[in-house]
């Protein structure tokens, strides 16, 4: 723009020489024109600059942006807008970094942004209408408490017990029975068969003392023994050496054989008395025990299906219900199988004590025999003698 524009039409305005130079007027309008077009080329990108922070980007904006081209977002304090990454929300954008401003008078100096949790503060409301939550997005889980509200507390033997079910119940109430039947067996047994053995040995030392069926006779009664098994296998040879007095020696001694082997196999059975029901317990309590155990099971998994959780509180009870069934079982066969053989032993060597007082009787009869035997010998000559 050079000065001769202005000077070509220095009295445009004068009215004074409108008459004589109208041919001047168009082109001082043209030369007006331009200056008008130059100013607003030049003070247009100010005021848009200065009015599109003032607008805003809308919620909509970003979908009509390219895509792989990032929003943008205002930034603070009238500054240019500024690219928010890709994975932000529109809630949640970042504050640009501070930028300096220059103040109305002109003068040099930089004003500092404002915090970041200012800028943060006033988009707060916003994001939690537009970012989702982790806990609406995790799914709900069953009540760990809800099921286990109803359970026994008590988890002791007792309150397990009463807390079974009606057949576990009586599986657990015989075995005790059971149980109790093995010891009361074991108790009784044990006097009886201690009784026995003692009795049987000091019946076979008197046997081995006597020197005849007689006498072995008399050494049981002083010693209070003729009730015994000892004294019956005793008064059996006498009674069926009295009875055969005049028949062969041989014959006597085998009935009287006999009818000790029959009180002697007759005392071991009484004494096996009661060791039957040890065996029968030892053999069925596990079982017993076992089938408590698997019906305790199957009402815990129905138990699970009912209340459409796998929590181990609700498990766990009716388990132990079933494994308290197994555990009685066990105390009552282990003991009964022990007690058993025990018995077992200790009835073998009262038989033992039994066959050696029996053989000690046959041998006081088998000299009695021979006594009379030579008695009868030497009485045949004194007859012959007297007859002649």
């Amino acid at each position: 723009m050079k000065p001769m524009a202005m000077t070509s039409c220095p009295n445009v305005t004068s009215p004074l020489n409108m008459g004589p130079r109208l041919k001047t007027w168009p082109r001082g309008i043209a030369c007006g024109g331009f200056l008008l077009w130059i100013a607003g080329a030049c003070f247009s990108p100010l005021v848009a600059q200065q009015a599109l922070p003032a607008q805003g980007i809308q919620p909509g904006t970003s979908s009509q942006l390219p895509a792989g081209h990032p929003p943008v977002g205002p930034s603070p304090m009238g500054q240019n807008p500024v690219a928010m990454p890709p994975g932000a929300a529109p809630g949640t954008i970042e504050p640009s970094s501070p930028q300096p401003s220059i103040s109305p008078k002109g003068q040099g100096s930089l004003n500092d942004q404002p915090p970041a949790s200012q800028a943060q503060t006033s988009a707060g409301p916003e994001a939690p209408a537009t970012a989702p939550t982790r806990e609406a997005a995790l799914p709900e889980l069953p009540s760990l408490h809800g099921p286990a509200a109803g359970l026994p507390h008590d988890l002791s033997p007792w309150g397990m017990f009463m807390q079974a079910d009606i057949v576990v119940k009586g599986v657990m109430v015989g075995l005790a029975f059971a149980s109790l039947m093995t010891w009361t067996v074991w108790l009784a047994k044990s006097i009886e068969l201690a009784a026995a053995k003692r009795r049987a040995r000091r019946s076979l030392a008197g046997l081995v003392e006597a020197r005849s069926l007689v006498e072995a006779e008399s050494n049981l009664r002083q010693g209070r023994l003729d009730r015994g098994v000892v004294a019956a296998l005793v008064r059996a040879a006498k009674q069926e050496e009295d009875v055969s007095e005049d028949l062969p020696a041989d014959g006597i001694k085998e009935r009287a054989s006999a009818a000790l082997s029959r009180i002697e196999a007759r005392a071991g059975r009484l004494m096996t008395r009661g060791t039957g029901l040890l065996a029968t317990i030892g053999a069925t309590a596990p079982f017993v025990g076992l089938f408590g155990t698997v019906w305790g099971i199957m009402n815990s998994f129905i138990g699970i299906a009912k209340s459409n959780t796998t929590n181990l509180a609700v498990v766990a009870p009716g388990i132990a219900e079933a494994l308290l069934a197994t555990a009685i079982g066990l105390v009552a066969a282990i003991p009964a199988v022990i007690i058993y053989n025990v018995f077992a032993r200790s009835i073998t060597g009262y038989r033992a004590l039994l066959a050696d007082a029996g053989t000690e009787v046959l041998r006081h009869l088998s000299r009695d025999l021979d006594r009379r035997a030579a008695a009868n010998v030497r009485r045949k000559p004194s007859l012959f003698a007297a007859a002649e």
